[in-house]
């Protein structure tokens, strides 16, 4: 099973409120938007999308270290990889469902924090690709669930509770060093570059994965 860590009332209240209060666009009961931003470890924004510069350097300043610390404690090894951030918020419909999965391995640490709506539901872990041993993650907002992929380990899936949309802040710390995250986790670059990057295509054309 994954080991994972979590945090309740992981933001502060100005920030929390700040998120809940974007201005997001309509989708469908089935669909997902990711607005994407990004911003490399020197302070260079590298993308930005309905969160403005100010607050992404004040989400930066208000938890990174925080956030490291979760690193250093679930995979001490990957903490000197660390390039960039991503404050990503997740707008999923009510129907959606993302399959069971394990996360690129440009992914130190995966974070997930619950935004709203005040009921949905949250995240599943899973022994295997197949869903053996499922883990619900209840839903809680303001709650930061942290885990640390490992290849062909940390699998899960989340959806919609097909009542409203479910709204995230994913904050991930990545790296472009995926030789040396591969060497941690001791697999093979070459497959896991393979695996990481075909998969999806297999998966939206032949709806299998290896």
């Amino acid at each position: 099973m994954v080991k994972y860590k979590i945090i309740d009332d992981f933001l502060n209240e100005q920030d929390f409120n700040e998120l809940c209060s974007l201005n997001l666009k309509n989708i469908k009961d089935n669909e997902i938007h990711v607005y994407k931003n990004h911003m490399h470890k020197d302070g260079e924004l590298l993308e930005v999308d309905c969160i403005n510069e100010e607050t992404i350097k004040r989400l930066s300043k208000n938890y990174h270290d925080k956030v490291m610390e979760v690193l250093r404690e679930l995979n001490p090894e990957k903490a000197k990889l660390y390039e960039y951030s991503k404050f990503d918020i997740v707008n999923i419909g009510p129907k959606y469902k993302f399959t069971i999965h394990d996360d690129q391995p440009e992914t130190l640490l995966s974070t997930v924090i619950y935004l709203k709506p005040y009921n949905n539901t949250g995240t599943s872990f899973y022994d295997n690709k197949r869903g053996d041993n499922k883990k619900d993650i209840e839903w809680r907002q303001n709650r930061a669930l942290f885990f640390s992929r490992k290849e062909r380990k940390t699998w899960h899936s989340f959806e919609g509770d097909g009542k409203s949309n479910r709204i995230t802040l994913v904050y991930n710390l990545m790296t472009n060093d995926i030789r040396s995250v591969c060497k941690i986790e001791g697999v093979n670059y070459y497959l896991s570059i393979f695996r990481n990057y075909i998969n999806p295509y297999l998966y939206r054309f032949l709806k299998f994965t290896i």
